[in-house]
């Protein structure tokens, strides 16, 4: 492989590996339009609890996660077999959603796993073609975070009350 072929082939990486952080962002801040911006129009999700398309699948996240008090996924391992203009990859996931149980208390559910993905690049852009979601395992707890009320830590809430999207906040007061 020459150079400008191991520099084209490590953009195209980190284009694609860029994909699941936007992903995530979209779901823990509620932010529909950035979550459905990462997939094709023609993509395919298969999650066992939702199978179609990007749409539907950007709906289905915001009626399902509107009822939560918070959520926090993470990314792990991220692994990309670049093939072309098509590649494949297995990308590592936490997810912590704060919920409300019947009975009105706080709960704590995790759920572990991996995402298969297939990517597509068109017209230089790279994108979820397809995506399905494998769960390893998942736990269910009392919340237990208690210890945070009053405590004058900055605490995320979803867009746009997010500080993510207030940018003058990351300047220094003088500065703003």
């Amino acid at each position: 492989m020459d150079r400008q072929t191991e520099i084209d082939h490590a953009l195209d990486k980190l284009a694609i590996m860029e994909l699941p952080g936007r992903y995530m962002r979209g779901l823990d801040r509620l932010d529909r339009d950035l979550l459905r911006a990462q997939f094709w129009d023609d993509a395919y999700l298969d999650y066992g609890i939702y199978t179609g398309g990007a749409d539907g699948f950007a709906d289905f996240c915001m009626d399902a996660l509107s009822s939560h008090l918070a959520n926090h996924h993470m990314i792990g391992q991220n692994n990309v077999e670049i093939l072309g203009d098509e590649a494949f990859g297995e990308v590592y996931f936490y997810a912590f959603h704060r919920v409300v149980d019947d009975s009105g208390e706080a709960r704590d559910v995790m759920i572990n796993g991996r995402y298969l993905d297939r990517y597509e690049k068109r017209d230089g852009i790279w994108k979820f073609a397809y995506r399905s979601e494998v769960v390893d395992w998942s736990r269910d707890d009392p919340a237990a975070d208690r210890f945070l009320e009053g405590s004058g830590n900055i605490l995320g809430t979803r867009k746009p009350d997010d500080p993510l999207y207030n940018r003058d906040n990351m300047r220094r007061p003088e500065d703003r």
